[in-house]
């Protein structure tokens, strides 16, 4: 029998009636949205595409909408902060279109974990043109390969950009008395990360589709897990989620002790550049400019801000040649992103509206909740119950952590839930679709019934249909069909011609503009860097 989800109040930091009656529920119809898609390049028989980044779509160093991230073959396509998550999605829907369309045979590979790759040093790295920016961007990216392995690198996730109105803002700092500066703004969002990282584990364990992957990814590597084996050549745990978000996945070793600070934005952007200044022994042989050999950026625990993993980053939009701890410390939060996303493989374009729709609850509610400091003990078990769901979220009885006490993943499950029905109900006001109470309901069946989990449902579908590559190769296939068949909404093909046309002429302009060589460059990048985390 269904429990009741009953309204949950005692422990909102807010008096949601109060901001009902002031306007600021009603505010929130203005929440941005944004989203990054990443996907890789695959040839019609399933293995990685590694031709170049088609020219058709423009230079991916100064593209706004269709770039790459780690490889050649790994396509990121980027929506700009909307207030309409249906615009959001159609304009999604627009790049996968434009894209699909001309890069001839080639495919768009449904699922998070890649495809089967013979030989990893076959994957391409990224190029990013010969200005110093983007030759930066090339060695940062050998880092990568040197420090992790090109495997991990092309994994592809969803992140989920989330910006609360200003509107909200101010009435939310009436309601408590205090002026709505910008550094309060930027405790706010700490907050709401604070949060996000307590109840993090529940996104992967409702959204993680990554429970198998091909076994090329984990050839010749120490990995600890009883896989199971189906077919020819697919591993999977049982009650996996998110093997993405596992160690085989967006997590460093190295990074572990780091312990960034969610506590307050200063801690956050100290540590972070600190980090940037660790030496590690661990990188100490691979060359970073020596005789002019960038086999890295750095030889400490960080090459750049960017390389620290995290299931959610505070955000500010960067000014050219800005970097993100600086734009954080000049201007403070602007939106947050989500990270722990894997690619939805029941979406041609990844995401759904359902996701979107109870993500805007998820999030709020961590903003609207009580949400004390982190010490040691306390963010040390948000990681384990992290991991402990994206490898067994979907075993029954299973416990997490909760403030010193073992708590089943289950209970815990609805007193958050109870939460969000309540807000959920105030969202609804804004619509009159009733569309968060029924995403809420929706998820909440989950909980229930884990084969309804993205996890489940495509394990299921390996079990029945045979190997995850030759699955996730027939899905390319048919989402090809289905993006071709899309209609453009903001833009259409001329559009997007026009803009590739233009982000070449941008890159060009970049190149041209360079004054120093490239050692210099570096050089003066992170003795900009030292000055600040001395000052």
């Amino acid at each position: 029998m269904e429990p009741t989800l009953r309204p949950l109040t005692h422990d909102l930091s807010y008096d949601l009636n109060a901001l009902k009656q002031n306007g600021a529920f009603a505010s929130l119809s203005a929440i941005k949205r944004g989203v990054e898609r990443e996907c890789l390049r695959i040839n019609p028989e399933g293995t990685l595409a590694l031709t170049p980044h088609p020219k058709v779509l423009g230079a991916a160093l100064t593209h706004d909408s269709i770039t790459t991230d780690y490889s050649e073959s790994l396509l990121e396509f980027i929506t700009p902060p909307e207030s309409d998550a249906d615009k959001t999605l159609a304009q999604l829907e627009d790049v996968h279109k434009f894209t699909v369309e001309n890069i001839g045979a080639e495919r768009l590979w449904p699922l998070s974990m890649p495809c089967f790759i013979e030989n990893e040093a076959d994957i391409p790295i990224a190029y990013f043109g010969e200005s110093n920016v983007g030759k930066m961007k090339k060695a940062y990216r050998m880092g990568l390969r040197n420090r992790y392995g090109s495997m991990m690198q092309v994994i592809s996730g969803v992140h989920f950009n989330f910006s609360i109105p200003n509107s909200f803002w101010q009435q939310l700092a009436q309601q408590k008395g205090v002026a709505a500066s910008q550094s309060w703004v930027s405790e706010q969002y700490f907050g709401l990360i604070r949060n996000y990282r307590r109840s993090c584990w529940l996104i992967p364990y409702l959204f993680g589709a990554s429970p198998a992957l091909c076994s090329s990814f984990v050839e010749g590597r120490e990995h600890g897990l009883d896989f199971k084996k189906l077919g020819r050549g697919t591993l999977y745990l049982p009650y996996a989620t998110s093997l993405r978000m596992s160690g085989l996945g967006y997590t460093s070793h190295e990074q572990s002790s780091l312990r960034i600070c969610y506590n307050s934005l200063d801690s956050y952007v100290r540590l972070l550049r600190e980090a940037m200044y660790t030496p590690s022994q661990n990188y100490a042989h691979f060359a970073a400019g020596e005789g002019g050999n960038y086999q890295q950026l750095s030889k400490n625990v960080l090459q750049i801000e960017n390389e620290f993993y995290s299931p959610i980053r505070p955000k500010q939009p960067t000014a050219s040649g800005e970097k993100p701890t600086d734009a954080l410390a000049l201007r403070g939060v602007d939106y947050i992103e989500v990270r722990a996303l894997d690619v939805n493989p029941f979406s041609p374009i990844g995401i759904s509206r359902e996701q979107i729709d109870f993500l805007d609850v998820f999030l709020l509610s961590c903003l609207l909740t009580d949400s004390p400091q982190f010490d040691a003990e306390r963010y040390k078990e948000t990681d384990i119950n992290l991991n402990s769901v994206v490898l067994e979220g979907r075993k029954p009885g299973l416990m997490l952590r909760q403030n010193g006490q073992d708590v089943a993943m289950q209970d815990w499950a609805e007193q958050l839930f109870e939460r969000y029905a309540t807000i959920a109900e105030l969202m609804d006001q804004n619509t009159g679709d009733g569309r968060y109470s029924a995403a809420v309901k929706r998820e909440w069946q989950k909980v229930l019934s884990p084969d309804l989990t993205y996890s489940g449902r495509w394990l299921n579908k390996l079990l029945s249909e045979g190997d995850n590559a030759v699955v996730g190769r027939d899905l390319a296939n048919t989402y090809r069909q289905q993006i071709s068949d899309f209609t453009y909404h903001y833009k259409n093909s001329a559009d997007f011609i026009g803009e590739a046309e233009r982000s070449v002429i941008a890159q060009q302009e970049v190149e041209a503009a360079d004054t120093v060589p490239f050692n210099r460059f570096i050089d003066d990048y992170f003795a900009r860097e030292a000055a600040k985390k001395n000052a």
